[in-house]
């Protein structure tokens, strides 16, 4: 049965083993001896090995994964499935070759138990965390006398005990998520021959090794299940907890200790997120919730956006856009409140390491706009060094991440933005009638010629640009990309501002779907026309004519571009593989807010940068004790995180069966999305408040327990719209709770009064 409430798992679809060839080789078992001078031991011994996979730091492509086995690793029949091999239970132990054979092996649940000191020999690194393999009694049987114990057999047994499935089912599944067939996903990973299916099988392997890692630290820790902000109702370690809203925290604690079944689910369902294989993030600007909710000049927006699950109180970070993507990228943005170049004010300690400096100095960039030197009044840094962000974490666990920019000169350093160039040109964009809310007159004129203009590619649109160990990184020129489907795509060919490599792809975005090479994690960033922010520009005959980067037209303009983006995706392989986990988010990065104090949810809602007697804000850093203190090192940085009021965000994912239509009211803001993707990829552990990224850690319970060191929460009215939770929809508002709504939004709409009408989890996978 799945696996959804505290009971403990007394039942497993693992079934009783059948007797497998006989064994011949050395057992070394727990207090069991040799197996060589008994005869039916040895006809119902289990042989085989245990497969191991490792991730390596240092690639400039795509992560380095290699395969191995697991040396010293104990198998045993887990007869009270608690996950562990118990003194009691006869187990053998693996060779250096991963291989094992254990006598007797006629229980309900074989597993390997890899405990610190065993060796993954695909690193060659001794463990240091314990985790569990699992093995199904099918599986067993099927491969007679050379069973394979690895992260996909474990993951096979997950899902038969989470769906109620059978073996067959399961199996045919992993296959269809890796592409593999049923005969080849349960096989050794390293005697496989083909290439792509190596990798493909490494690539898998890795992410459920993560996991299931995670699962055994659950379990031996003894954490309550669920995850205390899954909790339907809101976190019950809030009740009765100084400086938190009493009224906001009503739910009794009544989890219980979490069971081995339980932590392996709840391995996939960090904090109620489900793990996803694949987001792809349209980035759009500068519009408000008021600008296009039900706006005749967005049908194909709003169309997804019912079709779709929507996040109708998303909040920006502040403005302009700058210090949203750069809080997009790691969950804060470090006190700057500008869009200027990620070198400004960026001297000392703080200068940039990626040299040299993409200015015009440098071979082949005689036409970049960068300057070499930047400094401002405010003097906030600009280049954000050794802070955690997305980009870094997934690389670390052997993930992947892309961006996807359109419109770069081609050959430009993509650390500089993109200049005009007279020899790159394009006809005006004509609208039929209706695409603009009715007009009865097509927009646009075909006979107007454009020249390409300055900045469209912009570098403070990217997430990952102010950040040191982004740029630094040696995945980072392979992992940003190009994107098309712009004006100009026709006549990029034309550049005379760059050299353009041989063999320039100017759409990798679209060779990228076409094999599925894309992120785990993908930003997908149109230029300055096509994201709806606007720029100024004029037709190649010197008069001033309008475009559609601009107006109401623009909004059309962006409605068309997310409209192809969308139906790229989703008539892509990776999309028809309803075993792979893939969602769309459309978002905008910030409001049209007129206070600039409008926000939620991990931001800083004291008024003023000076704030008085101590109360401004400060990042906080942990200390080798596990505490926290202020990190004052960061100037002016009480500036930022003011937020921008409320804008657009909304789901659209692959899986048939998963929630349509649905709303989601409760206030989220970028801190909220960030954590919510570091739960959703494995990123982070809720019981260790560190591990989740800058602010995105500023839930409830951290706020109240590190209040001295953030007097900006002092006295808070509504301490659950002031801290960051994932967006899970666990927490329901009680029923005289007034939402909040921002000045921007649409003034004939009425603040919500208590709960939605439903609690769906927007990112679930099944109704």
């Amino acid at each position: 049965m799945p696996i959804s409430d505290s009971r403990p798992i007394t039942s497993s679809p693992v079934r009783t083993l059948t007797a497998v060839a006989a064994a011949t080789a050395l057992l070394v078992a727990c207090g069991g001896g040799s197996s060589g001078s008994d005869p039916t031991a040895a006809a119902t011994a289990l042989k085989g090995v245990i497969v191991a996979s490792a991730y390596t730091a240092g690639s400039s492509t795509d992560p380095n994964l290699a395969g191995g086995y697991y040396q010293g690793a104990l198998v045993c029949i887990d007869a009270n499935s608690n996950g562990r091999c118990d003194d009691n239970e006869k187990s053998a132990t693996s060779d250096a070759t991963g291989a094992f054979t254990l006598a007797d092996a006629r229980g309900s649940a074989v597993i390997a138990d890899v405990r610190p000191g065993a060796v993954n020999t695909a690193s060659g690194v001794k463990v240091t965390q314990r985790t569990v393999l699992r093995l199904s009694a099918d599986q067993a049987t099927e491969q007679g006398d050379a069973v394979v114990i690895s992260p996909l057999s474990t993951e096979l047994v997950r899902l038969m005990e989470a769906n109620g499935t059978d073996y067959a089912s399961e199996k045919q599944n992993l296959a269809d998520r890796v592409g593999a067939s049923a005969a080849q996903v349960l096989a050794d990973m390293n005697t496989v021959s083909s290439a792509p299916l190596k990798k493909a099988l490494l690539t898998e392997s890795n992410a459920l090794a993560n996991r299931f890692e995670y699962a055994i630290a659950k379990l031996d820790r003894g954490d309550l299940f669920p995850d205390a902000l899954a909790v339907a109702g809101g976190d019950p370690t809030l009740t009765g907890k100084a400086s938190v809203t009493a009224a906001t925290a009503t739910v009794a604690e009544s989890r219980k200790p979490i069971t081995f079944q339980q932590a392996e689910q709840a391995a996939f369902q960090v904090e109620g997120i489900p793990r996803y294989d694949h987001i792809f993030i349209v980035m759009l600007e500068n519009k408000g919730t008021n600008r296009i909710l039900n706006s005749p000049f967005a049908p194909k927006i709003n169309a997804y956006m019912k079709a779709g699950n929507q996040f109708t109180s998303y909040y920006a970070t502040g403005n302009p856009s700058e210090p949203n993507y750069t809080a997009l990228g790691g969950a804060d943005d470090f006190g700057i409140t500008d869009d200027s170049q990620w070198n400004c004010d960026a001297t000392g300690a703080n200068a940039p390491e990626d040299l040299p400096l993409p200015d015009k100095t440098q071979p082949g960039l005689a036409s970049s706009p960068f300057k070499a030197t930047c400094t401002q009044t405010a003097a906030v840094n600009h280049n954000i060094k050794n802070s955690p962000n997305l980009f870094n974490a997934l690389t670390a666990r052997g993930m992947t991440w892309r961006t996807y920019n359109e419109s770069m000169n081609p050959g430009q350093d993509l650390r500089t933005d993109s200049v005009a160039d007279a020899g790159v040109t394009a006809a005006d964009n004509v609208y039929a009638p209706g695409t603009t809310g009715g007009n009865a007159a097509p927009i646009g004129n075909a006979s107007l010629v454009f020249q390409v203009p300055d900045g469209l590619y912009k570098t403070k649109h990217h997430p990952g640009m102010a950040y040191q160990n982004v740029r630094s990184a040696p995945e980072f020129r392979w992992s940003n990309r190009t994107l098309g489907g712009g004006q100009w795509d026709a006549n990029l060919k034309n550049s005379t501002k760059y050299a353009i490599p041989a063999g320039y792809d100017f759409d990798q975005f679209s060779t990228d779907l076409a094999s599925s090479n894309v992120g785990n994690l993908s930003f997908v960033i149109p230029d300055q026309c096509d994201d709806m922010h606007g720029i100024t520009y004029t037709a190649t005959d010197g008069k001033s004519a309008p475009s559609d980067c601009g107006g109401n037209t623009i909004i059309t303009r962006g409605d068309n571009y997310v409209d192809r983006v969308v139906k790229q995706i989703q008539s892509s392989p990776l999309w028809a593989n309803r075993q792979k986990k893939v969602a769309i988010v459309v978002m905008f990065d910030e409001g049209t807010a007129t206070s600039g104090f409008n926000a939620c949810c991990g931001w800083n809602p004291v008024k003023t940068a000076s704030a008085g007697a101590g109360n401004a804000a400060n990042p906080l850093k942990q200390s080798a004790d596990g505490s926290f203190a202020k990190d004052t090192s960061v100037n002016n940085y009480a500036s930022g995180n003011r937020g921008h009021g409320e804008s657009v965000f909304f789901v659209l994912n692959n899986q048939p069966d998963a929630p349509k239509g649905t709303v989601d009211s409760d206030a989220y803001s970028h801190f909220s999305f960030v954590r919510t993707l570091q739960d959703m990829f494995g990123l982070a552990d809720p019981a260790v408040a560190g591990s989740y990224m800058n602010r995105s850690k500023y839930t409830e319970r951290f706020i109240a327990e590190n209040i001295v060191n953030l007097p900006e929460y002092a006295g808070s009215a509504d301490t659950h719209f002031d801290a960051v939770r994932p967006m899970n929809h666990a927490w329901i508002a009680p029923a005289t709770y007034v939402q909040k709504q921002s000045s921007d939004i649409d003034p004939a709409t009425t603040a919500q009064v208590g709960p939605d009408g439903s609690q769906v989890n927007l990112w679930s996978l099944k109704k």
